[in-house]
């Protein structure tokens, strides 16, 4: 079973020329992602789980697999530690 991750409801983004902006609307504190960082949570939106979103950097940006998975999970740590993501076990069933 995988771990979808995904910002919460006061998490606003706001795409730019550069990346990628995340507003805390509770917090008013905001991060500014570079194009790269800004593929993180956009897969995510999207439904990727982590794994498949690394592989996405893998294949986009040639880094490596255990870098990518690396930098993927470093990111999640920060967005859950800063109260912007929540993450929802995932049996493959899809809802909604």
């Amino acid at each position: 079973m995988t771990r979808r991750a995904r910002l919460r409801p006061h998490v606003t983004t706001v795409a730019t020329d550069n990346g990628l902006v995340l507003l805390d609307e509770r917090g008013g504190r905001y991060w500014q992602l570079n194009a790269t960082a800004a593929a993180i949570p956009e897969h995510l939106a999207r439904g990727s789980d982590p794994r498949t979103t690394a592989e996405h950097l893998v294949s986009r940006y040639g880094i490596g697999r255990e870098q990518a998975e690396s930098d993927v999970r470093t990111f999640l740590e920060r967005l859950r530690s800063a109260g912007l993501l929540d993450s929802a076990p995932d049996d493959g069933r899809s809802t909604g």
